[in-house]
């Protein structure tokens, strides 16, 4: 009798062991900080530009964790949130190319918090409480490009960034300053998402943004009184809306020659100095809606590329014929595809 239990227990042991043939686990609501920027799609886009044939998982060899407790692991992407996690997990796949830790109550980043993770392509820490973090915290994160470390406490950019980082998102923080250096080694760095900060134009450091090439950068509900010094001149959109800037002098735009899109809505602008405009060869849309201007700023018939323009919500009280278009044919190169006014005190028939 006993021969034949042992045998059975064998087979059922042996069964447990074998691979399972049930469906993986079903990744929902993975990365929705990222809708914050990209639609639906945009996260599997991210993926693919980064790994080819990612539907076929690894063997993982035996002395790898398969996942921390309480997280889900699949295909490299390792879903921590909403955890009420107070620290950062260990035994995370040395492979993992996804790490989710939003929405925990994190507080800090220590030293070998992501030790050995030199595969990491994607880190989120949004919705935390991360106030502190260690100098030398993403010293092994050698191929991460994509960091959202919004909505926490850090009131200084983190030390020691990878080269390797496209994209980091750090708005909705207490940062107030902006040190000389702070982004340097940056070369790859695409987009910098840093509104909802309370900084003001003294808090940018000569020297803050050395050395990036930057296509996009946000410093938007703020407390910036002018357009900031000193920002990088490979910019393509610059979005400083929700601010408190009082007027466009005429050096403020001048590096920025390759802007296709520049964003000044609400704030309280009263005057864009004549000629400042024309350091904007390529603009394509113009965003000074909920201001205070009292008349269309001088030199947009000038702009040939110039296809959108906000003016509503202003104090402009009247439109003149050369306003917006030039009065020689083939003067500009592209038709407007939109233009408001509404909410100014001009009357439509005198437009």
């Amino acid at each position: 009798m006993l021969p034949h239990c042992s045998l059975l227990l064998f087979l059922c042991v042996a069964r447990l062991l074998s691979v399972s043939s049930a469906l993986p686990f079903e990744q929902r609501g993975f990365w929705d900080f990222a809708m914050d920027s990209m639609d639906s799609g945009g996260m599997m886009t991210m993926m693919r530009d980064e790994e080819e044939g990612s539907a076929v998982e690894e063997i993982l060899p035996p002395d790898i964790p398969m996942c921390p407790f309480g997280c889900h692991c699949q295909l490299r992407v390792v879903q921590c949130s909403d955890l009420g996690l107070t620290e950062v997990p260990k035994n995370i796949p040395r492979d993992t190319k996804f790490l989710d830790l939003q929405n925990n109550r994190i507080t800090e980043l220590k030293e070998n918090d992501f030790k050995g993770l030199t595969n990491l392509y994607g880190l989120s820490l949004r919705n935390n409480l991360i106030s502190k973090v260690h100098p030398k915290t993403f010293v092994p994160l050698k191929h991460m490009q994509k960091l959202y470390f919004s909505k926490n406490l850090l009131t200084t950019v983190p030390k020691n960034l990878p080269a390797s980082l496209v994209e980091m998102r750090i708005h909705e923080n207490r940062i107030k300053k902006v040190a000389a250096g702070a982004f340097a080694g940056l070369g790859n760095m695409n987009c910098i998402e840093m509104g909802a900060n309370p900084i003001q134009n003294s808090g940018f450091e000569p020297g803050a943004f050395k050395g990036l090439k930057l296509n996009y950068l946000r410093i938007s509900e703020a407390k910036l009184t002018g357009v900031p010094k000193d920002l990088p001149e490979s910019l393509h959109e610059l979005h400083l809306d929700h601010n408190e800037i009082q007027a466009v002098e005429l050096e403020d735009l001048s590096r920025y020659k390759n802007l296709y899109r520049l964003g000044l809505s609400f704030n309280h602008i009263r005057n864009i100095e004549n000629g400042s405009l024309s350091y904007l060869p390529r603009l394509r849309e113009l965003h000074l809606d909920n201001n205070r201007l009292t008349r269309v700023p001088k030199g947009l018939p000038d702009m040939k590329y110039l296809q959108v323009v906000y003016l509503h919500s202003n104090n402009i009280n009247q439109v003149g014929v050369d306003d917006f278009c030039p009065r020689g044919f083939g003067m500009k190169r592209t038709f407007y595809n939109g233009i408001s006014l509404f909410a100014n005190p001009v009357n439509y028939w005198e437009v």
